[in-house]
């Protein structure tokens, strides 16, 4: 026997996107095509000023040297096997003071949250420690630490206390009434920083993250001028002495090449973690 037809019910068409919604795709589209456009042009206008001043004699070409130049001066460092050195030893360096300092300050913020006597405390020495020039901890560190090691000091104490304070503002930016939620719920104050506080303090983190990282990068530079034998900041301060202004260009390009990628790095770590925190 046949089995009884099923009365089919026709499916209904889902509608697509709205024409205002398109068009607001296009333009977002067009908006971020024209600042890669813009940033690209800016850039180029840079480097043809940077070629064509110093051949014109508008600037002086032996205090500035010109992009041109720069690629020969690229070139026999990278054969010679010094540059990968130096590139290599800034960069860990950088991202091991960066390490350094973010643990340390997300953990002493979180500290100085759980704690509002320990903030009334520590909030004048972390002021003034922050203010203080801290180029002049760079013979202290050598001492200390060596010289080997004396360029991590430097990173750390450049990047760490505003890391403090700026991830601690976050955690007391967070609103108090999601706090008093999670306690009415019976949350333990552990809970509330690693459920609420923590959560909700992601963009403070980012822009903490942002912000150190070069922070990191500018304590090695000093660090390396003062106290070591290689890295970047090693061969812009021997390139100065002897008077090699392309050697001087070259390392400073790439610390402009290692900011340009770190940054790249952190944008897409930023708009992750936007998709997923947002």
């Amino acid at each position: 026997m046949n089995a009884p037809i099923a009365n089919t019910v026709p499916l209904r068409a889902v509608p697509g996107p709205s024409e205002k919604y398109l068009d607001y795709l296009r333009r977002d589209r067009a908006r971020r095509r024209n600042i890669r456009v813009a940033q690209a042009l800016l850039l180029a206008v840079f480097l043809c000023a940077w070629e064509i001043l110093p051949r014109m004699h508008v600037l002086n070409p032996l205090l500035t040297s010109y992009p041109s130049a720069l690629w020969p001066t690229f070139i026999e460092l990278w054969n010679h096997g010094s540059l990968g050195k130096h590139i290599m030893t800034t960069l860990s360096a950088t991202l091991v003071g960066f390490a350094l300092s973010m643990a340390i300050g997300i953990v002493v913020a979180a500290a100085l949250w759980w704690s509002d006597f320990l903030y009334k405390v520590l909030d004048p020495f972390l002021v003034v420690a922050n203010a203080m020039p801290k180029i002049a901890f760079v013979p202290i560190f050598y001492l200390w630490l060596g010289s080997d090691y004396a360029v991590y000091g430097m990173a750390v104490a450049i990047a760490v206390f505003v890391t403090i304070m700026v991830i601690y503002a976050g955690f007391r930016g967070i609103d108090l009434n999601k706090v008093k939620l999670a306690h009415t719920f019976g949350a333990s104050r552990w809970q509330v920083l690693t459920k609420v506080v923590l959560p909700g303090s992601v963009p403070t983190l980012i822009a903490a993250v942002k912000m150190n990282i070069g922070l990191a990068l500018v304590g090695v530079i000093v660090g390396e001028f003062q106290s070591a034998d290689s890295g970047l900041g090693f061969l812009i301060m021997n390139g100065s002495q002897v008077f090699k202004l392309n050697i001087v260009m070259t390392a400073i390009v790439m610390l402009a090449l290692i900011s340009s990628v770190m940054y790249l790095i952190i944008y897409r770590v930023e708009s992750a973690v936007a998709r997923r925190y947002g």
